[in-house]
C-alpha cells in the first residue's frame, strides 16, 4: 500500500490524534465542562474548544463518565487519545481537546456562513448529514434538490433516516457532513460515499480546522468555530446550552482544504 492508500485507510480520529499528538504533549488541560448540548475543554493558555455531546447515547446511569479522573490538570494528549473512544461522551471530550488545539483565528480563515462561499448551482443535488436548519430554506432556493439525512426512525418532512446517506450521497454533486460524525465515528464511510462529490464540507462547531488531515479524503472545506470568549462558552456549556447561547462568544469560520500552512507552522507562530 503506498503513502496515499495508507493514509486514506486510517480512520479520520487516528488521523487527528496523530496530527496533533506533538502540539497535545506540551499542552496541559485547564478545565473540561460536559454539558447536554456540548462538551468544551480549555487549555491552560486559554485556549478552548467545543464539540457536540450525544446526551441520548450516554451510558453509566448518574455517572456518564467513566474514563480517566480527573480531566483538568492532565496533559491534552490524554483528553486528545479519548477521541478513538466508541464510548460517544468519550470521544466527544477528545474532539473538543483537538478543537482548543487546533482551532485558532487564522489570516487563511474565511468568516461567516458556510453559504457565502460554497458554490451551489441549480442543478446540483445537495445531501445533508444533520439537520443544519439555518441552511434549508436558502438551500432549496438555489439548488436542484435537498435530502437531509438525520436521526429519524422513517421520512419525516424533508428528513430521512441516517442510514440512507451512505447510498445516496454518490448521486451527489454536494456533501454537507456534520463533524459530529468525528465523534460517533461514522464519518469514515460517509466521506468515502462522498468522493465524487464536487464539494465536501464538513460543519459545525464541532469541526476540527485541519485541512491537511482530511485533503486525502477529499474534502473541500471545513467550516466551523474559534472561541473567542472562553469563560462565556464555559458558562454556557455548563448551563445546557448550545451554539444558539454561546455564537456571540465564538467566530465562524470556513476554511477551503489546501489553503493554510500545515498545522505545526501554523502553531509555531
Amino acid at each position: 500500500m503506498n503513502d496515499q492508500g495508507l493514509l486514506e485507510s486510517r480512520s479520520t480520529a487516528h488521523r487527528l490524534v496523530a496530527h496533533l499528538a506533538d502540539a497535545a504533549r506540551e499542552a496541559t488541560v485547564a478545565d473540561v465542562r460536559i454539558g447536554l448540548g456540548y462538551t468544551a475543554v480549555k487549555l491552560a493558555d486559554g485556549r478552548t474548544g467545543v464539540a457536540y455531546t450525544f446526551r441520548d447515547q450516554a451510558r453509566g446511569g448518574c455517572s456518564v463518565f467513566n474514563g480517566i479522573r480527573p480531566l483538568s490538570g492532565r496533559a491534552a494528549a490524554d483528553l486528545l487519545a479519548l477521541l478513538e473512544s466508541h464510548d460517544v461522551i468519550e470521544a466527544g471530550v477528545g474532539l473538543a481537546c483537538a478543537n482548543a488545539l487546533a482551532n485558532r483565528n487564522e489570516p487563511g480563515h474565511l468568516t461567516g456562513d458556510i453559504l457565502e462561499h460554497l458554490e451551489v448551482r441549480p442543478d446540483d443535488d445537495v445531501g445533508m448529514v444533520g439537520n443544519f436548519g439555518p441552511l434549508v430554506e436558502a438551500l432549496r432556493a438555489c439548488a436542484r434538490s435537498l435530502t437531509i439525512f438525520e436521526r429519524v426512525a422513517t421520512p419525516t418532512g424533508l428528513l430521512r433516516p441516517q442510514e440512507e446517506a451512505v447510498a445516496a450521497l454518490p448521486r451527489c454533486q454536494i456533501a454537507l457532513i456534520t463533524a459530529t460524525s468525528v465523534i460517533n465515528h461514522s464519518i469514515d464511510r460517509l466521506l468515502q460515499a462522498a468522493r465524487e462529490c464536487r464539494e465536501v464540507v464538513l460543519l459545525g462547531a464541532s469541526t476540527p480546522l485541519i485541512p491537511e488531515v482530511f485533503d486525502a479524503v477529499r474534502v473541500t472545506m471545513l467550516s466551523g468555530v474559534v472561541v473567542t470568549a472562553a469563560e462565556e462558552v464555559l458558562r454556557v456549556v455548563s448551563e445546557g446550552g448550545g451554539m444558539r447561547q454561546f455564537s456571540p462568544h465564538v467566530r465562524k469560520v470556513t476554511t477551503k482544504v489546501g489553503t493554510l500552512a500545515p498545522l505545526s507552522e501554523r502553531l509555531s507562530t
